[in-house]
């Protein structure tokens, strides 16, 4: 019984910091459209230019990143939260993420289990990296993996979330 009190109890709590975290969102402009063509313009208009980032990751490890992320939705996340958090929390957090079109995560935190994202190093390559994911997600009509925190996603969910990935990572990347 206690243990259904606690459970309920930090659901509540959870779903409270989620809606306060709506309102916190950023609701400024987007680099282009939240769709697969928006963001794979937004990454054309990169190339040949020298990025730098402002705080934490370089450009070349943020373009991992995000790629990974894509890749990892096809293949399979190498660690998956608890089933209890990807059918809850997980899914309340994107619901929000969606529902404001900005996501606002630790831009320095690593997919869990994730490769190291040293490679490629050069930031012209891990950007075409970065090109390849997009495109092989836009084409892919298989079955999706679920997503390791916010659990099962359709191919409309997953771009959107993909976009919204990219778009809070470019936050911190500028033209040098």
């Amino acid at each position: 019984m206690r243990r259904r009190t606690l459970l309920k109890g930090a659901a509540l709590g959870g779903a409270a910091a989620l809606g306060a975290g709506y309102w916190a969102l950023p609701a400024g402009p987007r680099p282009a459209v939240v769709s697969l063509e928006g963001a794979r313009q937004v990454l054309a208009d990169l190339q040949g230019k020298m990025l730098q980032s402002i705080r934490g990751w370089s450009p070349s490890e943020v373009f991992n990143h995000c790629a990974q992320s894509i890749d990892y939705s096809i293949d399979g996340y190498p660690e998956l939260k608890p089933a209890w958090f990807r059918h809850s929390l997980g899914p309340a957090a994107f619901a929000v993420f969606s529902a404001r079109g900005a996501m606002r995560h630790p831009l320095d935190e690593a997919i869990p289990g994730a490769a190291a994202l040293s490679e490629p190093a050069d930031q012209t390559l891990a950007l075409q990296r970065l090109q390849v994911a997009f495109e092989r997600f836009a084409d892919y009509q298989g079955a999706l993996q679920p997503h390791f925190a916010y659990g099962a996603l359709d191919h409309g969910e997953y771009a959107e979330a993909h976009v919204l990935h990219l778009y809070n990572h470019l936050s911190l990347i500028r033209i040098a």
